[in-house]
């Protein structure tokens, strides 16, 4: 098994947006007397990849976010891979402000993350959520919206929804299938929005996809509506060079500086 993942352009330039970002956001909450702020990564990998354009290593989001500052006041790293924990764990050192975690994020972020950077306690913490495909629950979501603490970056793995979940004939989709994408997004309104009925020729009704945008226009709802956050811009489409999407990088947070900031990175990427 590989050690360092091998990452395309289009990651490349999450990774600097959740750099910039991660910057700006510790400059301002460091800067807020009685405030304490904290890095956390769920799907963390080894901390470095492999540039599939030149083959050269580059920093992971753990190693950009451990180069920020002014620092954050603690780091939480999560991976389901022991072998990307290992490498995690030489990262971190001695170092007593770096957590490594191995395991399932979505068990790990509930018992022994979240209930570390509680809005009372006057914690505070930017959260990635950044899975290869569904392997994300929508409580993680909710629960990171609810406690009003968390700015979050989350990968909405449209590339995977497409080729396993949203066919032409739903019928055909695998149970196992639908069932991530029902834990990836809380309930089954995602039928509504991915599938409409409509006359064929001769009065039947046909099922139609209706493309990435409804779902995702859709899934910036619920961010907004069930999930509780104040502010959802709209996400970045990361594309191959061809110019599919592969998936979409949403910011959900709750308040309008930070989605204001968001924005404007967005824009300097092309968003």
């Amino acid at each position: 098994m590989a050690i360092h993942d091998e990452i395309g352009p289009w990651s490349e330039v999450k990774l600097d947006i959740v750099r910039e970002y991660a910057a700006a956001y510790s400059r301002i909450l460091s800067a807020q007397r009685g405030l304490h702020h904290y890095y956390i990564d769920a799907f963390a990998g080894a901390g470095q990849h492999v540039s599939r354009t030149t083959g050269e290593f580059i920093a992971g989001s753990p190693v950009n976010a451990l180069l920020v500052t002014p620092p954050f006041e603690g780091y939480h790293f999560i991976d389901i891979k022991a072998i990307k924990v290992a490498e995690l764990e030489g990262l971190a050192g001695e170092r007593d402000d770096v957590h490594v975690y191995h395991g399932d994020c979505n068990e790990i972020l509930h018992k022994h993350v979240f209930p570390l950077v509680q809005y009372e306690d006057y914690r505070r913490g930017l959260c990635l959520l950044d899975p290869y495909g569904l392997h994300l629950k929508w409580e993680v979501i909710q629960t990171a919206g609810s406690m009003r603490s968390l700015d979050v970056f989350l990968n909405f793995p449209m590339m995977d929804i497409n080729r396993n979940v949203l066919w032409t004939n739903p019928e055909g989709v695998d149970q196992q299938q639908a069932e991530r994408m029902t834990g990836f997004w809380g309930d089954e309104t995602w039928r509504n929005a991915a599938y409409v009925r409509e006359k064929g020729l001769f009065g039947e009704l046909k099922t139609k996809t209706r493309g990435n945008y409804f779902v995702v226009d859709a899934f910036r709802s619920r961010l907004r509506d069930v999930a509780g956050f104040a502010h959802v811009p709209k996400p970045m489409p990361m594309r191959i060079p061809q110019g599919a999407v592969v998936y979409y990088l949403f910011f959900a947070s709750q308040k309008p500086v930070a989605q204001k900031i968001v924005r404007d990175i967005f824009k300097k990427y092309g968003g």
